[in-house]
């Protein structure tokens, strides 16, 4: 059952607080870009994929593939909200012997496909998404993929193959907060003009507010946005979105909060959530 826009608002802060809370305890993470996929992650789970513990292990079903794998922190959150282990075993985020590790993988419930080397994700998305043409099967491939790894050619090589099998049951999300691990995306290793390329190897492209539940919800709605051409998503979002000391700063990357950081970030998140009681 589709979720309403204030319930999956309220749910994103809940996100934060969790993603903060695990990467704090566990003394390390990719704080920045967890907390600017979240509200992404959020609308797709409650809203779009109907992946559930009870049939994900079945063969018709949607799939979703975290190509960004280094934001894991936000992936396994929202898991966990929806039923695939409990907060005890999240808990035990990069702990000795712990499956919960700092990129995706497949021993970790509700996992479909272990990710972290960048560019890799969509070539699998690309993959599956032929499988289910072949197959006849109307389900959907969704991928999330971050700005930075966008320099990787494997990425382009997988959007030329998504064009030529018009795989309209595609569903690429591009994460484009504007920030890398080494500083601005444009300054790294210029991609825009983005909107442009992605034309050019045949998509179908929206670019929404990604930080705003009821754009997202939106350009979903929408797909496929027109039949026999891949669908791509450029969700403009803001690295560490929800606490205003971490936006923007590109040195929340892979930062750990203080115990003082932690706890000013927390009494943000709750002022915010206190408006929606």
């Amino acid at each position: 059952m589709a979720k309403n826009t204030d319930y999956l608002e309220k749910k994103s802060l809940e996100y934060r607080k969790t993603v903060l809370e695990i990467i704090y305890n566990s003394g390390a993470g990719h704080t920045g870009g967890s907390l600017s996929c979240v509200d992404i992650l959020n609308v797709l789970y409650n809203n779009f994929l109907e992946i559930t513990p009870k049939n994900f292990a079945t063969k018709n079903r949607n799939r979703y593939i975290q190509s960004k794998g280094h934001s894991v922190e936000a992936l396994y959150t929202v898991l966990c909200d929806q039923g695939f282990f409990s907060r005890e075993e999240l808990n035990t985020l990069n702990n000795f012997n712990s499956h919960f590790i700092g990129h995706p993988t497949k021993k970790v419930p509700g996992i479909e496909h272990n990710t972290g080397a960048l560019g890799h994700g969509l070539s699998v998305a690309v993959g599956l998404a032929i499988a289910q043409k072949l197959n006849k099967e109307n389900f959907k491939i969704y991928t999330l993929l971050g700005d930075g790894e966008l320099s990787e050619g494997s990425v382009w090589e997988a959007c030329s193959t998504a064009h030529k099998y018009k795989l309209d049951n595609l569903v690429v999300i591009v994460d484009r907060n504007k920030l890398q691990i080494t500083g601005k995306t444009e300054d790294v290793n210029p991609i825009e003009p983005l909107n442009e390329k992605f034309l050019s190897f045949g998509f179908n492209v929206k670019e929404i507010d990604g930080n705003n539940i009821e754009e997202l919800i939106s350009a979903l709605e929408e797909v496929p946005f027109k039949t026999n051409i891949p669908n791509v998503i450029i969700a403009n979002t803001v690295k560490g979105s929800g606490v205003s000391f971490i936006e923007n700063q590109i040195s929340w990357h892979h930062k750990v909060p203080s115990k003082e950081e932690f706890e000013k970030a927390n009494l943000e998140l709750e002022s915010q959530l206190k408006s929606y009681e």
